[in-house]
């Protein structure tokens, strides 16, 4: 599966964004997706995911509450709605898929092999 993402820029504090990843090559519903995000000088983190059908999702403790993944199948998209954004949420953010399943829906523990370009999202203060 190939993943293109889009909808980074730059945004003030407290602003919103959606980033969207599109894939393409296979069947999307038999991928759980991803999102991750490096800083600058950070190592990657995990960020958000959401199962193949859509009914189950993991947050990372640092977005709940702010940002909300979801997917259409149709469209072979996973969304990103990034709400009350904050100067440390500055990064490039990745989307991945795997079409692992995750026991006990443990999302976050799934190793992505696949991966998009990522987008730049800046917050300034």
């Amino acid at each position: 599966v190939q993943l293109q993402a889009s909808g980074g820029g730059l945004v003030q504090a407290g602003g919103s964004l959606r980033l969207s990843c599109a894939a393409s090559g296979d069947t999307f519903s038999r991928y759980a997706m991803a999102w991750f995000r490096r800083a600058p000088g950070k190592e990657r983190e995990f960020v958000t995911a959401v199962s193949r059908t859509g009914l189950s999702t993991n947050y990372e403790d640092f977005v709940k509450g702010r940002f909300t993944i979801s997917r259409d199948n149709a469209k072979s998209t996973v969304y990103l709605q990034m709400d009350s954004l904050k100067p440390e949420d500055t990064a490039v953010y990745y989307c991945a898929a795997d079409p692992s399943s995750a026991a006990g829906g443990n999302l976050y523990r799934i190793r992505y092999n696949y991966w998009g370009q990522g987008t730049q999202v800046t917050v300034s203060s």
